[in-house]
């Protein structure tokens, strides 16, 4: 039975294939793989996944700190939270929000991997120009 690093591998492979894919490339940096998308709402987003033991987590970067409304921004994030599935929005070690999804290695799988990926992209796209806006009066 493949391992979920190596069924990460595969599924990259396949979404770099597919021409019908937002995924335009992915590289190892030390134990993680960066897989970066291209997007709508922005130029593109990079989803770190970190193999483990025992899960395979992903983190995608989606603003930095709120400068302004703070309160809201993080209530914004909190309610979205509310329709996830598979991914939640948290907080940064620097104060930034992150989207975040954690999979036991036992449940990876492509058809999980695709969902998860497709998922971010959707979150993304239906709320990082309120964010910004909300967060920073641009956007």
């Amino acid at each position: 039975m493949p391992s979920a690093a190596e069924i990460l591998h595969g599924a990259i492979d396949r979404w770099i294939a597919d021409e019908e894919s937002s995924v335009e490339y992915a590289e190892q940096v030390d134990d993680r793989i960066a897989v970066r998308m291209r997007q709508e709402t922005r130029d593109a987003s990079t989803v770190w996944w970190s193999p483990d033991q025992r899960s395979l987590t992903a983190e995608l970067y989606v603003i930095p700190e709120p400068h302004a409304n703070q309160e809201s921004a993080y209530r914004l994030v909190l309610d979205r939270n509310r329709s996830t599935f598979r991914v939640h929005y948290a907080l940064a070690k620097d104060g930034g929000i992150v989207l975040r999804s954690r999979l036991p290695n036992e449940d990876v799988s492509f058809e999980l991997l695709d969902s998860v990926l497709g998922e971010l992209y959707d979150q993304v796209e239906s709320t990082f120009r309120p964010l910004v806006r909300m967060a920073f009066g641009a956007g």
